[in-house]
């Protein structure tokens, strides 16, 4: 059964669900230079690291990757970023398929087998860490080993780290020198601008059968404001925003009603 602020505005789904293919994915220019950045590094075998604050579509843009990454290549996502040492590779070896080995020797040694018998089988092993701001002192520490195949040679395995702009302070430490310079490419995603906001807003009501605004102007530029150019709070105000103004069984987001639904957000948090 549809819900009734759907039907009030006849849209056959929920706009701003998470729920999206990859292929419908809407990102701006800015981001959609990012992802092609990536995928040029990637083709070239390097690592990267990729920052941006919480909710600006990092994750938007990963799979935005996955998408455009032709055959060749082998993604393993991994987001359980708190693990210690072992217990991280012995996800990376369930990731892969892999039998994870009783000792933290045998399952690195697992995962360094695979990667090598991928290069032979010419697909290039992509391991996407996710949240890698929080990743163990560990595991940051020995990651650079995991690059490392042939007397460091080739370049068997592409590392992308993503995470918030802490991750970028973190590996620029000193003592993370040996990871850090193997992250050939430092990217960072920034924060929707007004105009991508009205945009993505176009976009997503498009996406579910709706052509018309939904959204005034004055409420368009009070959302971005509220939400920092952030897609995840835009999703959730929009939606907010026009449940409301689908029981006050009115067709436009205004101003004054927007208002309240900020007003209503900020006394929940």
């Amino acid at each position: 059964m549809t819900p009734a602020w759907l039907a009030h505005f006849s849209l056959k789904d929920a706009p701003f669900s998470k729920e999206i293919g990859d292929a419908d994915l809407w990102l701006p220019s800015s981001k959609t230079a990012v992802v092609e950045e990536l995928v040029e590094a990637l083709s070239q075998r390097a690592s990267v690291s990729l920052v941006g604050e919480p909710g600006v579509g990092k994750t938007c843009v990963l799979r935005a990757l996955r998408h455009r990454l032709s055959t060749g290549f082998r993604l393993t996502y991994c987001h359980n970023a708190t693990l210690g040492r072992r217990d991280f590779y012995r996800q990376l070896c369930l990731a892969l398929g892999l039998k994870p080995s009783a000792t933290a020797a045998a399952v690195f040694f697992s995962v360094t087998t695979h990667i090598e018998e991928l290069g032979h089988e010419r697909l290039h092993p992509v391991f996407l860490l996710d949240e890698a701001h929080l990743l163990h002192q560990d595991v940051v520490d020995h990651l650079h080993i995991l690059l490392n195949y042939q007397w460091d040679s080739r370049a068997l395995l592409s590392l992308v780290l993503v995470g918030l702009p802490e991750l970028e302070d973190r590996l620029s430490r000193r003592h993370h020198r040996s990871l850090y310079s193997r992250l050939h490419t430092r990217l960072r995603i920034e924060p929707l601008t007004p105009d991508d906001t009205a945009e993505y807003l176009r976009v997503r009501l498009h996406r579910v059968g709706c052509d018309r605004e939904l959204f005034s102007t004055d409420a368009v530029a009070m959302l971005h404001e509220a939400a920092s150019g952030a897609h995840r709070d835009i999703d959730r105000l929009a939606t907010s925003a026009l449940k409301e103004v689908a029981r006050r069984k009115k067709k436009l987001v205004e101003r004054d009603i927007l208002a309240r639904v900020l007003d209503a957000a900020t006394e929940a948090a």
